[in-house]
């Protein structure tokens, strides 16, 4: 009886020991021939991650259109830190009065800037503060600020077209021309242009309408 026991329970753990060791060699070559993206594509649909805000409208669009109430809002994130009433006090952060359009990193009643920001030059433009506020540490690595960003668009521009009201009052650019116009605008102007240079050449313009001799 113990020997069949012993016997049974060889073939037991021989057949534990196969499974075991066909397992480990299926994981290996799966690993080996493992996809570096999983899933499949989809024709038609953008992976998440891809394009991002580039996709959408940008940033003269969004400031044409922008809510200057909403970004009235969207500073409470950053009163905690700013001021922004004109003679404001600096706190942890300088006071924004007539931010839009002035030197990055300068000014403000002496407000202590980061070398990061003072050695950045140039100007607070639309542009410059739609990079600042989509990532701080980015546009000015080694900044003082702790701030991670705004990831909204929409917000960033809202929040500019209202820090513009505080003092500072440029100009909001105009929308930017949709495809088709853009488009239709570049096709006009070349046509004009061939015009021109066949009625230098003394010969008829390409669209003009036939006369009778």
């Amino acid at each position: 009886m113990g020997d069949r026991f012993n016997t049974v329970a060889g073939w037991a753990l021989f057949a534990g020991i196969i499974a075991l060791g066909g397992a480990i060699v299926s994981s290996k070559y799966f690993d080996s021939h493992r996809p570096e993206k999983m899933g499949y594509a989809i024709e038609g649909v953008e992976a998440e991650g891809e394009g991002g805000a580039a996709s959408g409208p940008g940033l003269n669009t969004l400031l044409a259109s922008a809510d200057v109430a909403a970004g009235e809002k969207v500073f409470a994130k950053c009163a905690a830190c700013h001021t922004v009433n004109q003679g404001g006090a600096n706190g942890i952060g300088p006071n924004l009065y007539a931010t839009v359009g002035e030197p990055v990193g300068q000014g403000k009643g002496g407000y202590p800037f980061s070398d990061a920001l003072k050695s950045k030059g140039g100007a607070w433009t639309f542009e410059n503060l739609d990079h600042w506020l989509t990532s701080p540490r980015e546009f000015a690595p080694g900044t003082k600020m702790t701030f991670a960003g705004l990831g909204n668009p929409k917000d960033r521009a809202n929040l500019i077209a209202w820090l513009n009201t505080q003092g500072s009052n440029l100009p909001l650019p105009a929308a930017d021309a949709a495809p088709a116009e853009a488009s239709a605008t570049a096709e006009g102007a070349a046509s004009n242009a061939t015009n021109a240079a066949e009625s230098v050449n003394g010969a008829a313009p390409a669209n003009a309408a036939p006369t009778k001799e």
